[in-house]
């Protein structure tokens, strides 16, 4: 079969593998999304209830506290005080002005006799002497003994209820009576509305309003809501309004089955947070489905290329083989070649960097020949990596890479390296100071490969302060070893990390930042040269690397 025919069947598959895999991956992904959705959705509309139901039946007790306790204070006034007593002008508005510095909601007091005439008033009002006995309430006070009005206009000809209760002095009977102070009362009854949609108030059993409405109607006012949707205890119902809105309604009776406190909600209004969920759910799917389709697409298609690149590699297998004794003496003066070569291209790469790093500040994107200078060192990093890989493919040819052993001055490997970075370390305000032992021995070991490892290790330090910083380099000779500590004070590497420093592809930087690959052969290096690499580090104090090598005395030439 040719090469072409299978490259054809190789895309063919791709195309399956594809279908299949975002099939397997993006269909259950939705109906997740979807069952979780609604799921959420119910358990939300629940809460919605439940909370509207908790605050009409607190602002019913509320409500029903307010009340008996302003009716205990009349009745704890009837039961010890004399009918004699308080039908005194002076007696009363003293009573009062005791009740009132004590408790508020009560703006006047008065006694009636059993002929419901007024004979003593303390309040605001000129009520003394009217007559209550063709008052609706005057009755159901003398036959119930306490009594809680409905409101009503009254003598006053202004929306008001008031509370009543019955004494008995020398075989006859006598009210006294307080009007509720309807501000405050309207008041407590509207700390049961939120929100911008939101409205609390009180109907009788004729549907009539007791406090005002926040929004349609008004007190004395006959409402439309229908009372048969409350019973007993607290209900839940949906309405829908002339305007096309659905409201939430929860309704508790109070006062004997006498009110009902109502709270309503835009349904809405209380579902924002619900369609922001939505929304966002929706979002995070389409999000997750691209993902999924990028990914899929993309690693396939690294997949097969690879395949096919492969392929191609085993038909020109047979060429090649005719042409390996002509490369094995080619790889001998590759490797050569490529260890010349790639001492100056890594400087001249680094430099490179260093140049781009320079082109970022402002001062230099202000510059007339920023553009020229930016396509420079494009063209520099464009040939250094050609370079690169050529000698690449140069020391591919030759049987295995050994370790070179030169004349290593330590100290001048390392004035070398931080020369390299100086300029990148000044750009960050990072000062690299140095501490070198002046007569270190001289010792056997790869200068280009110690070179790449401080390289790797003073560029993290740089990477790690980031800017406003301190690197110190120290040598010194300990018995038989040389030890090279690279410090800064930098964030520090947490406690958990500091055992994977030297692990491959673990990396601290941010994504695209790392490979994690620099320490990991740095170690490498330095264990085949017979040293030893370590790290010590506190968190938001610093790092100490530390390489020990062996002093290996150089032949004689």
């Amino acid at each position: 079969m040719g090469l072409h025919k299978r490259i054809s069947i190789y895309k063919s598959l791709q195309r399956r593998i594809t279908f299949i895999i975002l099939g397997v991956a993006i269909i259950p992904l939705i109906f997740l999304g979807e069952t979780i959705y609604y799921r959420f959705a119910r358990t939300y509309e629940a809460k919605i209830e439940d909370q509207i139901k908790y605050r009409a039946r607190s602002q019913s007790d509320a409500v029903e506290v307010f009340l008996r306790e302003r009716t205990a204070i009349l009745t704890t006034i009837v039961d010890t005080h004399m009918f004699d007593d308080l039908k005194k002008q002076e007696n009363l508005a003293y009573l009062f002005k005791v009740i009132s510095r004590r408790t508020d909601g009560l703006i006047d007091l008065g006694v009636i006799d059993s002929t419901g005439q007024h004979l003593a008033y303390a309040g605001p009002y000129n009520l003394k002497g009217l007559n209550y006995f063709q008052q609706a309430w005057f009755n159901e006070v003398v036959s119930k003994g306490r009594y809680i009005s409905d409101v009503y206009m009254g003598f006053r000809q202004v929306p008001h209820f008031i509370i009543a209760v019955r004494g008995y002095s020398n075989d006859q009977s006598w009210i006294l009576r307080a009007t509720v102070d309807s501000d405050m009362f309207n008041q407590l009854v509207r700390t049961a509305q939120t929100g911008r949609s939101g409205d609390a108030y009180i109907l009788n059993k004729e549907g009539v309003y007791q406090t005002n409405p926040r929004f349609s109607g008004k007190i004395l006012g006959k409402s439309n809501l229908p009372l048969t949707l409350f019973g007993q205890g607290t209900t839940i119902a949906e309405k829908i309004k002339a305007g096309g809105q659905t409201k939430h309604v929860a309704g508790t009776w109070l006062k004997n089955n006498e009110w009902l406190l109502v709270i309503t909600q835009d349904v809405a209004d209380e579902k924002g947070g619900l369609l922001t969920t939505r929304h966002t759910e929706i979002m995070i799917i389409l999000f997750s489905c691209l993902a999924i389709i990028m990914t899929t697409f993309f690693a396939l298609r690294f997949i097969f290329k690879h395949l096919e690149e492969a392929d191609k590699g085993i038909s020109e297998l047979n060429e090649q083989l005719i042409q390996s004794d002509k490369m094995a003496a080619l790889g001998k003066m590759a490797a050569g070649i490529a260890h010349e070569i790639n001492n100056p291209l890594a400087i001249i790469g680094e430099k490179a960097g260093w140049m781009r790093d320079l082109l970022e500040e402002e001062e230099f994107h202000a510059s007339e020949n920023y553009n020229e200078y930016e396509k420079s060192v494009d063209k520099i990093e464009e040939h250094v990596e050609r370079a690169r890989k050529i000698t690449h493919n140069m020391l591919g040819f030759a049987r295995r890479m050994e370790h070179r052993l030169d004349d290593v001055d330590i100290n001048n490997v390392l004035n070398q390296t931080i020369e390299l970075l100086q300029n990148h370390a000044q750009t960050n305000n990072i000062d690299i100071q140095k501490d070198l032992q002046p007569d270190l021995p001289i010792i056997a070991s790869d200068q280009s490969q110690l070179q790449q490892v401080f390289l790797n290790m003073i560029n993290n330090a740089v990477d790690a302060i980031e800017k406003n910083g301190l690197i110190d380099v120290k040598t010194r000779q300990e018995d038989s070893k040389i030890v090279i500590s690279i410090k800064d004070n930098g964030p520090g590497i947490p406690k958990e990390h500091l055992k994977k420093v030297f692990d491959p592809f673990f990396t601290t930087k941010e994504a695209g930042k790392g490979t994690g690959l620099g320490l990991s052969v740095s170690y490498n290096i330095i264990e085949k040269l017979g040293g030893t690499i370590t790290v010590e580090s506190k968190v938001s104090e610093g790092t100490v690397f530390s390489v020990k090598l062996p002093i290996v005395t150089p032949k004689k030439k």
